[in-house]
């Protein structure tokens, strides 16, 4: 079977480099805060472009983080895209607060600016305060925060960048970490760039919030140890999770040149079968996923058993948008029905994706896909 994402070969690449820093790690004992996490907060910073990097323990837990820094209070409302995975939506109800669905774009998967009033109408309708946005990098690329950022700048709004899976990527020449006044992402193991368990860290160029979120992340600590000055959380990147993360981003860079690459060549094999992703002016991507629209009326259970008879997995996210989910259920709807986010749900497909798929795979896996499809469209 072919990997979905291949982690293998990249280690193979930097296990010495691996070994020697948790080697070093487990000389000093230093677990958590040790100095390996000023260093590698200081590299993601800069990677970002980003004055301040707060390390945490995952991408949900920057995500909390960004919101307590922001200020949101119970029954607040905050807009985010329906088609997306649960972290995005599931830190508002964690603090009260209510997620209000919006739609996305057809081509991008990513909050479509254009959706961004009914979804704030709807809010109104229900009678809350709606204080912000939270956009999505969905499967890498970023969303239009240009557009993003007039709209919430004309409401009064702030807006963070869920990054959890564009990091590395970048919009009209400005990185991911600088898009909007909060960037979070995730270091989950299967992200661009991941770690070996859970992590993730947040970006911001404002002071205070950097201030608020140090603290956050250890209990509301203040100046000195045991002494509180706010509610906070435990959400602390591990030294060893932080050694990954460094010797990760010594290849990272390339590693983004390879996914663009793997992405190329799957777009040149499948244009003529299947809807490819397709990149806005301006914009890169960090692939994270390589995600493939099949045509309206395709059955797509039919194509993921046969590529797995061809030993291609593929993978769906997401089937069910975060409206439809019961815990959800109850949360404002974007007064323009959600019909793309409905469309995708059936639609979406993913297919391996890493850095070191070759081009011979690649053409398994096109072939597998023809086969696939042929076998579905009959059926």
């Amino acid at each position: 079977m072919i990997p979905l994402i291949d982690l293998g070969a990249q280690q193979a690449r930097i296990r010495d480099k691996i070994d020697a820093g948790i080697s070093r790690v487990l000389d000093h004992g230093m677990y958590i805060m040790g100095p390996e996490i000023t260093a590698i907060e200081t590299r993601l910073a800069a990677a970002a472009d980003s004055r301040h990097c707060i390390s945490c323990a995952s991408g949900t837990d920057a995500l909390m983080l960004a919101l307590l820094a922001k200020g949101l209070k119970p029954g607040e409302g905050v807009i985010v895209p329906s088609f997306t995975f649960a972290a995005s939506a599931e830190v508002m109800p964690a603090l009260g607060a209510m997620p209000v669905f919006a739609e996305v774009d057809a081509t991008s998967f990513n909050l479509d600016p254009a959706g961004l009033p009914a979804a704030l109408s709807a809010a109104r309708a229900a009678g809350i305060t709606v204080v912000g946005i939270i956009g999505v990098g969905l499967f890498g690329q970023p969303a239009d925060y240009e557009s993003i950022n007039s709209f919430a700048a004309a409401e009064g709004l702030w807006v963070i960048d869920d990054a959890a899976q564009s990091f590395g990527a970048s919009w009209q020449g400005n990185k991911v970490g600088t898009l909007a006044s909060i960037t979070c992402t995730s270091f989950f193991p299967a992200k661009p760039l991941g770690c070996y368990g859970d992590g993730g860290a947040v970006f911001t160029n404002d002071d205070t919030e950097a201030d608020i979120m140090r603290s956050c992340r250890i209990h509301g600590m203040g100046k000195t140890r045991y002494e509180y000055e706010r509610i906070g959380m435990t959400a602390r990147l591990d030294a060893m999770q932080a050694v990954i993360l460094d010797a990760k981003l010594d290849i990272f860079d390339e590693e983004l040149v390879m996914r663009q690459q793997v992405a190329d060549r799957y777009a040149a094999r499948l244009a003529d079968s299947v809807g490819v992703p397709v990149l806005a002016d301006g914009a890169t991507s960090s692939w994270a996923q390589y995600t493939i629209k099949l045509r309206p009326g395709t059955d797509r259970e039919m194509v993921m058993e046969t590529l797995r008879e061809h030993g291609v997995p593929s993978a769906v996210y997401y089937p069910i948008p975060m409206h439809r989910q019961p815990p959800y259920s109850r949360y404002p709807v974007s007064d323009d029905g959600l019909q793309v986010t409905a469309a995708l749900c059936e639609q979406v497909l993913s297919l391996p994706m890493h850095p070191y798929l070759d081009a011979a795979t690649q053409d398994q896996i096109a072939v597998a896909l023809a086969a696939s499809l042929e076998k579905a469209t009959a059926g």
